[in-house]
């Protein structure tokens, strides 16, 4: 009887199921979107209930169309949207309000005003992470301070937070649990100890009853009720889907590259066995943790990347699907002088600035929609390449290469510009479903569907090699450009200050 690992890939627009086989074919895979809410200005909302039906829908489907039964998945493996801050009842299993987007930005002025009591730098030197709205700790006290009698609960235990890694392992197995890479996206996880951070939860005002149990990335947490698939299957890894990509793309040594072009961009290298420590406003973050032994990850988050071309379908309408964008882009032979800067949820890594707002500067009356996609395609790259400097100034080996993947790693426009902006070829693999694909080794790992890491890496093969080809002078002066167009973006929506 062939055998499969199934990996479900929660992502921030939809959700989707993926069928590996032992030699790491993609043999089946389903999707759905889900909506998005925005109440408020920078607030960004989704129904917990809608990230769970949709998942399991997608997981139902591709066990359908594929004729696989549960008797034939080796195991489960989850990776998931990372930040994103679920509350819900114990007993009943519902959540007890919207979950709180990794995109929202209704904390900012609560992290604004730990910064001015000066805990950044404790919280940074504990959890490897910038004090920012984006991480669940500031998300999940606004929660227990705004839905009614929910810090009450919480303190009896009622209640259980989450990630979503977390909400999704407890709706197939009853177990709340998270892995150690979820954990560590908490702000109140501690990277050196591996553990929840006492001084943190005081920080926040978290009851230590509310938080999972944590566990390793590869490893069987439990087993799926044999409701949803008509038999119990191993669940058996749990990764951010950052690190899930990172796995994905093999890039288990120090100084590999991996970028994801999905909603946002994440650049992770490799930096070993120890939790590095940025001097440019890049973040620590634990990789995965496999038996006793954690591999870290230096990490730069853009906000926007694909989110920007979604900007583009649904806010200008200017195409009708994201796909259209590359063609679009080619009706005009450059970007004539606009830039895009989709500071729409702020700006990431290495500015950290939650008052940025998106700008669109350049525009003459020649401007139109090609030059508009392609500033936003642009976007993306630039965002991407300020990212690898910082990295490549922290780092002790100079980066030979990214490994791309993702949605957008399909568009060859954009990666050629990467190519020629980061001055390092891009690399993209025949399987661009990485972030899949590492959830689905870790679950084999744990199972022993692989029987070693070295097994599943023999599995990953370059598709294309995109290779720089501008020039020096000229990658510095689109810099440059990129970098006054950014400088326009910045604060635009902070709070007057009374003494201004």
């Amino acid at each position: 009887m062939k055998k499969y690992v199934l990996a479900l890939d929660q992502g921030t627009t939809s959700s989707r199921a993926i069928l590996f086989d032992h030699a790491g074919r993609l043999c089946g895979c389903a999707q759905q979107e889900y909506p998005q809410h925005f109440p408020q200005p920078g607030w960004v909302e989704h129904d917990p209930a809608d990230i769970w039906e949709s998942q399991l829908a997608c997981a139902r489907q591709v066990l359908r169309e594929s004729g696989v039964t549960a008797a034939q998945v080796a195991a489960i493996g989850i990776a998931n949207q990372r930040e994103t801050t679920v509350l819900w009842d114990r007993k009943t299993g519902v959540a007890v309000a919207p979950a709180i987007v990794w995109q929202d930005r209704r904390t900012a002025d609560a992290c604004e005003r730990l910064r001015e009591e000066g805990k950044a730098s404790m919280i940074q030197q504990a959890t490897g992470l910038e004090l920012d709205a984006y991480f669940s700790a500031t998300k999940l006290a606004w929660l227990l301070d705004h839905v009614p009698g929910a810090r009450a609960r919480a303190l009896r235990g009622d209640l259980a937070f989450g990630t979503v890694d977390s909400w999704l392992a407890f709706k197939l197995t009853g177990r709340h649990v998270t892995d150690a890479s979820n954990a560590s996206r908490t702000m109140l996880f501690n990277i050196h100890d591996q553990r929840w951070d006492e001084r943190l939860l005081d920080l926040f005002g978290i009851p230590a009853a509310v938080l999972p149990e944590v566990a390793a990335s590869s490893e069987v947490v439990g087993h799926s009720d044999a409701a949803w698939f008509g038999a119990p299957i191993p669940v058996a890894g749990i990764a951010g889907d950052q690190q899930a990509a990172t796995f994905g793309q093999a890039c288990w040594k120090p100084g590999m590259v991996k970028n994801t072009y999905g909603t946002g961009c994440f650049m992770l290298m490799h930096a070993g066995p120890r939790p590095p420590v940025s001097q440019n406003r890049l973040l620590a973050t634990v990789g995965w943790r496999i038996g006793g032994a954690t591999d870290f990850l230096l990490e730069g988050s853009v906000f926007m990347g694909g989110a920007t071309v979604q900007w583009l379908r649904d806010g200008l309408g200017i195409i009708d699907k994201s796909s259209d964008v590359e063609e679009l882009a080619l009706t005009v032979p450059d970007n004539g002088g606009v830039y895009l800067v989709p500071a729409f949820a702020g700006l990431g890594a290495p500015h950290w600035d939650p008052y940025a707002r998106g700008t669109l500067v350049g525009m003459t009356r020649g401007s139109g929609r090609g030059h508009i996609a392609r500033a936003a395609l642009e976007a993306i790259a630039y965002q991407s390449a300020e990212l690898l400097e910082a990295m490549q100034k922290d780092a002790a080996v100079p980066v030979a290469e990214v490994r791309a993947d993702g949605g957008a790693a399909r568009n060859d426009l954009l990666m050629q510009f990467q190519a020629d902006l980061l001055g390092v070829p891009v690399v993209r693999p025949q399987v661009t479903e990485t972030t899949a694909l590492g959830a689905a080794w870790l679950a084999g790992l744990a199972v022993g569907f692989w029987a070693s890491r070295e097994e599943a890496a023999a599995q990953w093969r370059a598709e294309r090699r995109f290779e720089p080809a501008m020039a020096a002078d000229r990658r510095e002066e689109l810099m440059a450009t990129w970098a006054r167009a950014v400088e326009r973006s910045r604060g635009w929506a902070a709070p007057a200050r009374a003494d201004a």
